[in-house]
């Protein structure tokens, strides 16, 4: 009778176990979408900007139809990014940045432009909205963070593995030139 009941007492506070990981990972896996949907908005507010940016910018720099075309074309590659694939969007915003940089630099050269109040105002919006995402960012890659120790450690990884929790991607930086220190002349 005694043994029967440390038999039970054992399946008991393991299945109590295996419930508890079980409900952390839940509740980490959907933390990740919840970050991952911040980042969709931010990303989405940011792509809206993108064709007030670029007519406000038209008028002024008619000459610069290449720069103009690239900022659209990388635009249009974003929105074509399969909804969940983290790695290929991450790669997708990453060239978009990079033609925003070149379409804002393209843009100082204009001084009539960066006095026109739509543009200062469409470039502040912009400015503004890099700095959420950047924010959501954060958030998104500290809740994969913490999915990701979940399903690694021991013993969780043994409930995550019989359940098929994946580990999330991270959303990173894929241009190596971002990364590096800029380089400050006096």
């Amino acid at each position: 009778m005694t043994t029967t009941l440390v038999i039970l007492g054992l399946i008991g506070g393991l299945a109590v176990y295996v419930i508890g990981v079980y409900n952390a990972l839940v509740k980490a896996r959907q933390m990740v979408k919840e970050a991952w949907s911040g980042i969709d908005v931010q990303l989405k507010r940011r792509a809206d900007l993108i064709p007030n940016i670029v007519e406000a910018i038209k008028g002024y720099v008619g000459h610069e139809k290449d720069t103009l075309r690239e900022v659209t074309e990388m635009r249009t590659r974003v929105q074509a990014v399969p909804e969940g694939d983290v790695a290929a969007r991450a790669a997708a915003e990453g060239l978009l940045s990079q033609a925003l940089g070149k379409l804002m630099a393209v843009a100082e050269a204009y001084p009539d432009l960066k006095a026109n109040q739509n543009f200062l105002q469409l470039q502040d919006t912009l400015d503004k909205i890099e700095s959420e995402v950047q924010m959501s960012r954060r958030y998104y890659n500290g809740a994969a963070r913490d999915l990701n120790v979940k399903v690694e450690s021991f013993p969780s990884n043994f409930v995550a593995n019989y359940f098929k929790f994946d580990k999330a991607e991270y959303f990173e930086i894929e241009n190596a030139s971002d990364r590096e220190v800029p380089k400050v002349k006096f």
